[in-house]
Parts: C-alpha cells; sequence; structure tokens
C-alpha cells in the first residue's frame, strides 16, 4: 500500500504540442478551421463574427443581436426553432463578448443534417420580432436594476469605465435609458453589417468527416449576404488614475477594484506578465490569496486578472471584504504589489507557479472542444502558432529579476485606479 503521508513527486512537464487545425474554404471564401478529434460521435460547430462593442453604430446593438437572433426566422418562431433543436438532442447557444458574437451548435453526428439547415437560417434570416425586443428590454432593465444593488457590479462597471474611457467599446456601461433607446430597425441594420461572408469565421471540433465539410459549403458557402465592416476608431483616453469612493447604502460589503489599462495578447510584455499576475493573485496558491483570506481572514475570495480583449487589455485585483476590513485590506494589497517590485521572488515558489501553469496549459487540450477553444482564440487574435510556444517558454525560463522589472514597469501605486464601492 503507498504511503499517504508522503506527497508524490512532482513530475516537470517537458513539451506542450499545440495541434495544427485543418484549414478549408467555402466556396464563397468562408474559412473553416476544424479540430478533428475524439471518439463519441459528436461535433461542434461554431460560427464566429466580428460583431461585438467596435462594430456598433448604436450602444447595446451588438449584444441585442446576438441575443435575439436565435427568437424567429421567417419560417419558425422561436418556439419552433427550441422544440427542433432539443427534439434532436442539441442545443443552440448564442455566447457574445466584448469583440464577437457566435453561434454555436452541438449535434450528434448523425443529427446534423437536420439541425446545421436551423443553425444557417437563424444566422442568415433572423426577424428580430418586435414583442421579443421589448421582452429583452424589459427583462434586462429588470436585471440591471438587481445588478445595481450589488457592489461588486458597480466596482467593476466603474473601474473599466474609468480605465477606457465612457465613450471607448469597452469602457461605456449600460443603463435603462439604453436599453430602452434600442430598435428593431437597430438590431437589423446591425445585423446586415456584420453577419456577412466576408466576416465569418467556422470553427469545428470533435469527431469530423468530409461530409460535414459538404454540409457547410452547402449552408454557409452560398447565400450569404456580403460586406466587410470596419471597426470605428477608438478615442484616445489616457487621464491620470485616482481613488475613487462610491457609497452604497445598507451594504455589508465593500467591494475593491484596483487596477490599470493594459495590453492585449500581441504585447511584448503579456506572456510575461501571464505568469506574474499569476503569482501575485492568479490562482489559490497566489500571494492575495495566501496573505489576505488565508493568513488575515479579510475575505472569502481575493484575486488578480489581466482581461484581453482584440485591440486592448486591462489589470484588475477583486474583493469584497467586511466594512470593518477595507483598509486594512487596502494595504495589504499594495504591500504585495510592492513586495513584487522590492524583493525577487524565490525559487520554490517560482517553481510552483510554472509547474502550475504548465499544467493548466495542458488541461487546455484535453478533448477536442478544449483544443477547439484554443485555436479559435489564437485564428481570431491572429496569434501566430510560434507564440503559443513563446508562452511555453516564457514560463519555464523567466526570472525573478524579470518578475521584478515588470512589477516595477506596471505595478506601481500611481499608475493604479482605484473603486471602493460600499458603506
Amino acid at each position: 500500500m503507498p504511503d499517504r503521508s508522503i506527497a508524490p513527486l512532482i513530475k516537470q512537464i517537458d513539451q506542450i504540442h499545440l495541434p495544427s487545425p485543418t484549414k478549408y474554404h467555402l466556396d464563397n471564401g468562408i474559412p473553416v478551421y476544424e479540430i478533428n478529434k475524439g471518439t463519441q460521435d459528436i461535433i461542434k460547430i461554431e460560427v464566429v463574427f466580428n460583431a461585438g462593442r467596435p462594430y456598433e453604430h448604436k450602444r447595446l446593438a451588438a449584444r441585442a443581436t446576438a441575443s435575439l437572433i436565435k427568437e424567429g426566422t421567417p419560417n419558425n418562431n422561436s418556439a419552433a426553432i427550441s422544440e427542433k433543436v432539443d427534439f434532436y438532442g442539441g442545443t443552440l447557444s448564442t455566447p457574445y463578448n466584448l469583440d464577437t458574437s457566435n453561434i454555436v451548435l452541438y449535434s450528434l453526428n448523425r443529427h446534423l443534417e437536420k439541425l446545421l439547415p436551423i443553425a444557417a437560417e437563424v444566422i442568415k434570416t433572423p426577424v428580430f420580432p418586435s414583442d421579443e425586443l421589448e421582452t429583452y428590454i424589459q427583462q434586462s432593465k429588470q436585471r440591471l436594476q438587481v445588478d445595481l444593488q450589488k457592489t461588486d457590479v458597480i466596482a467593476y462597471r466603474k473601474i473599466t469605465e474609468f480605465i477606457f474611457g465612457e465613450e471607448h467599446p469597452y469602457g461605456y456601461n449600460s443603463f435603462a435609458d439604453t436599453y430602452s433607446a434600442l430598435s428593431r430597425a437597430d438590431l437589423i441594420s446591425h445585423h446586415q453589417r456584420n453577419y456577412t461572408q466576408e466576416n465569418c469565421r467556422i470553427f469545428i471540433s470533435g469527431k469530423s468527416n468530409p461530409g460535414i465539410i459538404k454540409m457547410l459549403n452547402h449552408h454557409f458557402g452560398r447565400n450569404m449576404q456580403s460586406g466587410k465592416p470596419i471597426a470605428k476608431p477608438f478615442p484616445d483616453f489616457a487621464p491620470e488614475p485616482k481613488k475613487i469612493k462610491i457609497p452604497h447604502q445598507d451594504s455589508s460589503q465593500t467591494a475593491i477594484r484596483i487596477g490599470r489599462r493594459l495590453f492585449n495578447r500581441k504585447h511584448e510584455d503579456y506572456q510575461a506578465m501571464y505568469l506574474v499576475n499569476n503569482i501575485l493573485g492568479g490562482y489559490f496558491g497566489s500571494r492575495l490569496m495566501a496573505n489576505i483570506r488565508e493568513d488575515k481572514g479579510y475575505t472569502y475570495n481575493i484575486y488578480s486578472s489581466i482581461d484581453t480583449m482584440y485591440q486592448d487589455g486591462c489589470f484588475y485585483i477583486g474583493t469584497e471584504v467586511g466594512n470593518e476590513f477595507l483598509e486594512a485590506t487596502k494595504q495589504e494589497i499594495y504591500k504585495e504589489l510592492y513586495t513584487l517590485q522590492t524583493e525577487f521572488v524565490e525559487e520554490q515558489e517560482l517553481e510552483m507557479v510554472r509547474n502550475y501553469l504548465l499544467g493548466n496549459l495542458l488541461t487546455m487540450f484535453d478533448g477536442p472542444f478544449n483544443t477547439g477553444e484554443v485555436i479559435k482564440t489564437m485564428v481570431l487574435e491572429d496569434l501566430p502558432k510560434q507564440s503559443f510556444y513563446d508562452l511555453v517558454e516564457n514560463i519555464k525560463t523567466i526570472s525573478p529579476d524579470q518578475i521584478q522589472h515588470l512589477a516595477q514597469k506596471y505595478f506601481k501605486a500611481e499608475d493604479l485606479w482605484e473603486v471602493v464601492v460600499g458603506e
């Protein structure tokens, strides 16, 4: 019997292989990226359009269009679409993020010929029913009203607004009036400009076969509207960071967000900062967790994050604490930031973070769907395959001196916004 009191040896991860997708082009030029892996007869097809906030002509049009695109076509109302998808055991969803609008179909291979036409119909000919739009507006306003009672939601909204600017696509916030201003014509216009063959990419993952490519070509390789949308220029915005306090009555906890504008994945410092952020607050064994949660007991959860978009990015620290621990928590956060700037990370801690990150990268290739997500990110953000191997090499070789230099460059207190929401 193994001795459970002795921890297993840590095995070094020497190499991580990034699979290459098979690339096709449909008759109208739409690129298709295929990850043909897996043992189960199930397929995931994701159709992606650059149709997020940078391509809006009306605030919230991108989100509303993505939310309502499957609520009816000339041939099927929303109930009929849902019933058909459920009958064949599939799922059809429309996840939305700041840069893209996606339509995701999961299907058993044997039912794909029934479900793919429904997905194509939803993408090509949505009607955006007025009653569905009105319901969406009312539900969104009610959800917003509830969210604005939460200190963490207010803090996140405010710090992103301060970092990017309230006129920036990544920085503006939604309000009840913003939803009320939406019209069916706004959604139709957004769809016609952005859901085009020149603006489309398709990703397949799962147990694929040549017949699936033929079906895709039949439904998406023809009769797609044409046009190449252009993102609006981003406004210049570089104000001096400030410390903002926003009162929120009857709140037992105070939300803290501390952060700054950063960069996207193409920036020369991104890969190294990926590791530095994890040392600070990117995983459960991070310094912020060990100090403020485990040692001091000020909060249940604290983290730091680097959010990357296609054209920009930001770094922030987030937590919610009891009102009586506010000042002590802030002091410890800035102490950890200062320590990274003034003291070298010890090799034992650095090795632990390296192993954690390399193991995490391995899990990203656990199965065809996870692998497809990695490939999708690299394709959409125009990252060469070598950038992944550069990331692995950076994790393996970064030195304490480099970590200190990056902390001095990006973690200075005077460069950080601070937003506190609570009593």
